[in-house]
């Protein structure tokens, strides 16, 4: 009656059956307690009642069914201890109690059945240390799981005595000391334990058959013996320690786990030889070196994650064979060069991981990867244009490089919370949510109309004279600003923005900024881009400009933009408050100029409306008055640049390569002009 949806108690009629002998009722929805009758059926030899609703605890009855071989309670919600009288069940061979609420002390009782073979106790509340002998108390056993319980004290050393053990999981408990040697073993569970010390040399005693080995989440030290090689079947492994070459002997792996460990060294090219395996994750370690080309030949590649290390050199550009690669991650490393054009090869790759790095140049057609869903390429200097086809995608991430051109508006474009560019400065279009430069439309020629010579004439004399009168007040109006402007700046005042001159730290910032989020964000430049901030000590909103140090030039225009920030006056003109120079989380550089805040958009948006989409026009058009006061104080910073600095450090000074020094000198002196 297996596998139905039988409800309510176990009908007290069945145990008229006194000569039943198999009494299967798993996987239905009965409830209830596990009835004293049960006693009554004294020629049972099986017993599951396992993935049931079944409650209460077990009665103590169930001692008197001596003939029981096998006895299955598995997936209940039965509470309590095991009863002593278990102890008589001296034909037992298979004994489930896994995923119940069982709690106590490990049962007594069952060190007396000797006969076991089978035991799984995972997932209750058993709690205490095991019997040191339990080893020979329990002789016969093949399969034993503990795992997911509350027990305590050294592991065994007479797990080593029982000669048939294959299967032993005993996961997240709070057992130490080491293993000792287990030769028939095939699965070892161990991990998530408070196993320490150094990795005992006598694992690699192991069985040759033993083909899973997980010792992950402890406190193991030292390094892998050299040896572990030796243990050719293993299918999966957990350890910690360097990574010796030897791994590549274990060629039937399938499954390796060597993330967030302090792996140090290269990746070892043997790892090769390992031609079935599918899982390969050594993230979050501290590996160097370049990724070797033999392991982007394994053909049975499902997962390959070495992200979050110190890689160096190239991807490599030989992966064709990876045709069942599902994801990718080599993120965070310091890997450049392009990025490889059989990349589109991975045929059913679904995340690709490649941000944090060095990557530069178009990226390749991946169009052929149909299965590609989240796509991650930023914080690089990746260049070109967007391939359309990325429409498709579940989540694409290109901020920060060197991407331009006009930003699609098809498909999952269309929504900024799937799609991130920012930090791209030739980028423009894309919905508005993107915050990008509108495309310029090329204005149609308006039709020739057809003007008479006197006409055209008439109108250029009149043009004429009103320019010529312009440049006469204008001319008028500049001498008067000017000669104002000299009289204020002839005794600069320390500013009120001075107080920003206190080390500020990139946990400042990055709180101010609510994470570097995308909401804050105002623009990007060539070599940086520009958030919104709120600085709560000094209660005021400035703009921070974050360097991209990994832009060529973006160190140096930071050490020029800061070299100013000792003048007065021209802190005053450019609005510069002052400088960060710290570390961040990770333990990068990191650099920014904080400035103060224009929030009435940029000057070219004023200068030229025009240009800016319809929704983010200025409310009003500037006067001739303003338009004077901008063009004095452009003027004012032209005569910075001239007089007060030297221009070879705005970079102007790479015209004197071809023109001499005292012409060009005559030419922007007020004397040349």
């Amino acid at each position: 009656m297996s596998g139905n949806i039988l409800r309510g108690d176990i009908p007290v009629g069945l145990f008229n059956g006194s000569r039943l002998m198999k009494l299967y009722l798993l996987e239905n929805h009965i409830g209830g307690g596990v009835p004293s009758e049960l006693e009554s059926l004294a020629k049972l030899k099986i017993l599951n009642l396992g993935d049931n609703n079944l409650r209460g605890k077990l009665p103590a009855s169930l001692g008197n069914l001596t003939s029981l071989k096998r006895v299955i309670f598995s997936f209940n919600k039965i509470e309590g201890g095991i009863p002593d009288a278990l102890a008589r069940l001296t034909q037992l061979v298979s004994l489930g109690l896994a995923l119940n609420k069982f709690s106590g002390a490990f049962p007594p009782s069952i060190y007396n059945i000797s006969s076991l073979k089978f035991l799984s106790m995972f997932g209750n509340g058993f709690s205490g240390s095991l019997q040191p002998d339990f080893g020979n108390l329990l002789p016969n056993l093949r399969y034993l799981n503990m795992g997911r319980n509350n027990f305590t004290g050294p592991i065994p050393t007479t797990f080593s005595t029982i000669a048939n053990l294959q299967h032993l999981a005993i996961v997240w408990n709070k057992m130490t000391e080491a293993l000792a040697n287990c030769t028939q073993l095939h699965t070892l569970l161990v991990n998530r334990n408070r196993l320490g010390s150094d990795l005992p040399t006598s694992i690699t005693n192991l069985s040759t058959n033993l083909w899973k080995l997980d010792l992950g989440r402890n406190f193991i030290s030292g390094t892998i013996p050299y040896d572990i090689g030796n243990l050719i079947s293993l299918q999966k492994l957990r350890l910690s320690g360097e990574l010796p070459s030897s791994l590549g002997n274990i060629t039937r792996l399938e499954q390796l786990y060597f993330s967030s460990n302090s792996f140090e060294g290269a990746v070892p090219p043997s790892l090769g030889h390992c031609k079935y395996i599918l899982y390969l994750w050594i993230g979050s370690n501290k590996l160097n070196g370049t990724i070797p080309q033999e392991i982007m030949q394994i053909q049975s590649l499902v997962y390959l994650n070495l992200s979050d290390n110190s890689l160096t050199g190239s991807l490599p550009k030989y992966i064709k064979p990876l045709e069942r690669l599902c994801k990718l991650s080599v993120e965070h490393n310091k890997l450049s060069g392009k990025l490889p054009q059989v990349l589109g090869d991975c045929l059913s790759v679904e995340n690709l991981y490649l941000q944090g790095n060095f990557f530069d140049g178009d990226i390749p057609n991946i169009k052929g990867s149909v299965g590609a869903k989240r796509l991650d390429f930023s914080n690089n200097n990746l260049s070109g244009s967007i391939p359309g086809y990325f429409a498709n995608l579940e989540y694409l991430n290109l901020s920060i490089n060197s991407f331009e051109g006009e930003v699609p508006t098809k498909g999952k474009f269309q929504n900024a919370t799937v799609v991130t560019v920012f930090g791209n400065m030739g980028l423009f279009g894309g919905i508005k949510e993107l915050k990008l430069k509108p495309c310029i439309v090329q204005a149609q020629p308006m039709e020739t109309s057809y003007f008479s010579l006197s006409k055209k004439v008439s109108i250029g004399v009149s043009v004429g004279v009103a320019l010529l009168l312009m440049v006469f007040i204008a001319y008028i109006s500049l001498n008067w600003f000017i000669k104002i402007k000299k009289q204020q700046t002839s005794n600069p005042t320390s500013s009120a923005l001075e107080v920003f001159h206190g080390k500020i730290s990139y946990a400042y910032l990055r709180n101010a900024t609510d994470g570097f989020s995308s909401s804050n964000l105002i623009g990007s430049g060539g070599f940086g881009t520009v958030f919104k901030a709120f600085l709560p000590i000094e209660n005021k909103v400035v703009a921070v400009k974050v360097l991209n140090l990994h832009r060529r030039g973006a160190m140096k225009s930071f050490l020029t933009e800061c070299e100013p920030l000792k003048d007065v006056r021209y802190r005053n003109l450019v609005k510069l408050l002052t400088a960060c120079s710290s570390i961040d989380f990770q333990g990068n550089d990191f650099r920014a100029l904080i400035y103060e805040l224009m929030p009435n958009g940029s000057l070219d948006m004023w200068l030229h409306p025009e240009k800016v989409e319809e929704i983010r026009r200025p409310s009003r058009t500037l006067t001739l008055f303003e338009r004077l006061n901008i063009a004095i104080d452009v003027i004012s910073v032209l005569e910075y640049l001239h007089v007060y600095c030297h221009v070879s450090d705005f970079g102007i000074a790479q015209l004197l390569m071809k023109l001499d020094q005292e012409s060009l000198f005559n030419q922007l002196s007020s004397a040349g002009v």
